[in-house]
């Protein structure tokens, strides 16, 4: 079932959204060579008791994983894509890292991730990250009212084949609101003018991620870990979307970076 919601109810996810946007931006400043990807959920965690916020992630279990997740990030590390589980693991000079969290503030909920490059970048991580992020932007442009779920899901692949990118269909955005995963399923490649009406109230997770030369995954062993089948870099990125009578508004919009590196403009912060 698909729970529309009103304009009051978009402000309240709204608020969720504003928290989640400032400390993805946060931990992106952060994140450094030397720093353990422990430290940074850590500090996660820290942000998010101070706020009063409740962690989306803390306990998920769905039915892949292996046991509770108990972290409040998802981290994952160049070839790592989705769900990468924190772990004892210090950042290297190079490494793409993707962050992705979800909050619930009030009883409403917003997720978002972002893609950064750790150190001196590698250009084709730039690309990579790029694509995600002009992906996820063309896909918050296709969420316009009385357009259909495919305009997204066509948009978001649209780029990225123009980059030269594969697009997995088994992963991909999803309804939010009181809970972090609701209907409807939003697959990053589908067909135009398909699918449901995208009527106002309509709130959804748009995440587009790439891998460099494959569209197939792996598990790691805990479960978690969703990596490219090939051993490829990957990106990821997301933002919490409504549609309403005006347009789609993005609700978890992060604050500019301090300092470029491949930043997150293309899909307006």
């Amino acid at each position: 079932m698909i729970e529309f919601k009103s304009a009051e109810e978009i402000g309240r996810m709204a608020v969720a959204g504003q928290f989640v946007g400032e400390l993805l931006a946060e931990l992106s400043e952060i994140a450094a060579v030397g720093m353990n990807l422990m430290d940074i959920e850590h500090h996660a965690r820290r942000r998010i008791s101070e706020r009063g916020a409740v962690s989306c992630y803390w306990d998920y279990s769905p039915s892949f994983g292996r046991g509770p997740f108990r972290n409040v990030l998802c981290l994952s590390v160049n070839d790592a894509v989705l769900h990468g589980l924190p772990h004892d693991y210090v950042l290297r000079d190079g490494d793409l890292l993707s962050i992705d969290m979800a909050v619930g503030i009030d009883g409403w909920v917003a997720d978002s991730a972002v893609s950064v490059i750790v150190g001196v970048p590698d250009p084709a991580d730039l690309k990579l990250i790029e694509a995600t992020e002009v992906a996820l932007a063309a896909g918050i442009a296709a969420a316009q009212p009385g357009g259909r779920l495919g305009d997204i899901s066509a948009a978001i692949a649209d780029v990225g084949h123009s980059y030269g990118y594969e697009v997995n269909a088994e992963f991909g955005g999803h309804g939010i609101g009181r809970t972090m995963h609701e209907a409807p399923h939003v697959p990053n490649i589908g067909r135009a003018r398909r699918g449901m009406r995208l009527d106002p109230g309509l709130t959804i997770a748009i995440e587009p991620w790439f891998c460099r030369t494959t569209d197939k995954i792996k598990y790691d062993k805990d479960g978690w870990t969703i990596r490219s089948a090939d051993g490829s870099r990957t990106a990821h990125s997301e933002h919490t979307v409504a549609v309403t009578p005006a347009g789609p508004q993005v609700l978890t919009r992060r604050p500019a970076r301090k300092e470029p590196a491949g930043t997150d403009s293309a899909a307006g912060s």
